[in-house]
């Protein structure tokens, strides 16, 4: 039986510990190899990488492990995730290669694949790799084996993609805006594409030295976003998380707008343009506002489990374009088919600078539902499903709650715990109908 690597992310641990070492990673670039040779004569392959310091050491090892198997490999240096999709599709390759731990800190890396088609593999492909780990290498002859070469232009190329999604008749002139790529994978590329659109640009979050990726600044840091907003006295601020597939967006008075708001407004952007919007996939922890205001534009919604990669696998079922969640990752596959943190930004700004409105007026018809969050660690062996009464207790909160609020119990898939996530248009009801189940779930 095959050992599981692949998670819900691609693979990903702490640097040293299995399977983040370069022996590992040897193994793991000589199985995909022996895969894409099963199904191309001479495969090529992309590799890119955020700024984490070991991301050397196992590019290197990847480099290896895909030149024994006969696969060439075309090097980037640190390029977004969404970059290495991109450019996957565009060079024709038949696979892309993320190394990044995208938000974690820089103890941590990871491994995440593309699709020629710039999309990320199904479980089967994932599958055939972990069954080819177990099998032993076979090592082409001299003659086959694959070559590495680097892009020079790799950046170039996927700004020239960025603004290319951006409205050809619009511009960022009058703008100033603070960019935090958190000393990650965008540096570079984050500010030369808000500049080259027109804007007056500040960068916080542009000087990795492979350890302070990620800390203190980014998406999950957006303190420091806001704190430069206001010293700089900007329009907007745009934070994007390791290796810029998400955002988080602050207005000059300092705001944060989460992914949830800004998938309403890229969903009322096109509206406004006169597209046909079938409909928008969030997730269940979607706040309910979103809904409501999208189902008040006869917008179909749908909430899929958490996680960008079923947020786009609902879209796809489906045919739509338009999806994310609250932690901003946000999908327009009209213009790329990844999450992007800079494609969402400009597709944000686009709406500002057509709508000639400010980011709070084009959300006015969204008023955030308060929501309540107890996490609820359980008891060994515990089945919080069997807890007596918790069935009747739901069916009763969710009476109090009628159409105006909602309940959602749901397990962690990395710890013991149960989180209880509770939203109303009251805050005080979503407190105590929170606290209610949550106390029912600990007694037991």
């Amino acid at each position: 039986m095959s050992r599981t690597y692949f998670g819900t992310d691609g693979i990903r641990g702490t640097v040293g510990q299995s399977p983040i070492t370069p022996d590992f990673m040897l193994r793991l670039g000589h199985a995909v190899g022996r895969v894409l040779k099963g199904q191309s004569g001479r495969p090529t392959v992309l590799i890119g990488k955020d700024t984490r310091i070991s991301g050397y050491m196992i590019e290197s090892a990847l480099e290896a492990g895909f030149a024994s198997a006969g696969v060439d490999v075309l090097l980037t240096g640190p390029l977004p995730t969404p970059g290495v999709a991109y450019l996957t599709r565009a060079l024709r390759l038949d696979l892309g290669v993320v190394i990044s731990a995208s938000h974690n800190p820089y103890g941590d890396n990871g491994i995440k694949f593309f699709s020629a088609h710039g999309q990320k593999l199904p479980d089967e492909w994932e599958r055939a790799v972990e069954a080819m780990l177990d099998e032993a290498p076979r090592w082409v002859d001299s003659s086959q084996l694959g070559k590495a070469r680097r892009i020079d232009d790799a950046r170039g190329r996927y700004v020239e993609f960025c603004k290319s999604t951006f409205g050809n008749d619009l511009s960022l002139k009058g703008l100033k805006v603070v960019v935090d790529a958190a000393h990650g994978a965008a540096y570079q590329i984050a500010p030369e594409v808000f500049h080259e659109l027109g804007a007056e640009v500040v960068c916080i979050g542009c000087s990795p030295d492979g350890t302070n990726i990620n800390a203190g600044f980014g998406a999950t840091a957006p303190d420091a976003l806001v704190k430069a907003v206001k010293e700089h006295g900007a329009d907007y601020g745009v934070a994007l998380d390791g290796d810029a597939d998400r955002l988080q967006l602050v207005d000059a008075g300092g705001r944060l707008y989460n992914g949830d708001e800004l998938l309403y407004v890229m969903v009322a952007d096109r509206l406004a343009q006169g597209q046909r919007v079938n409909g928008a996939v969030g997730t269940l922890m979607t706040n309910m506002a979103v809904e409501v205001a999208l189902k008040g534009q006869d917008i179909e919604f749908v909430r899929a489990k958490v996680g960008d990669r079923y947020v786009l696998e609902e879209l796809s079922a489906r045919g739509w374009l338009l999806g994310g969640e609250g932690s901003g990752h946000l999908l327009a596959l009209d213009k790329h088919t990844t999450g992007d943190g800079i494609v969402s930004a400009l597709q944000v700004l686009q709406a500002v600078m057509r709508g000639g409105r400010s980011l709070a007026e084009l959300l006015a018809p969204v008023s955030l539902f308060p929501q309540v969050l107890i996490n609820v660690r359980l008891q060994p062996g515990q089945d919080w499903k069997a807890t007596p009464g918790l069935a009747d207790l739901q069916a009763q909160v969710q009476r109090e709650l009628g159409q105006d609020g909602r309940l959602l119990i749901r397990p962690s898939g990395t710890e013991p715990l149960v989180r209880v996530m509770v939203e109303a248009r009251d805050a005080g009801l979503a407190k105590s109908c929170a606290e209610r189940l949550a106390n029912l779930l600990k007694a037991g």
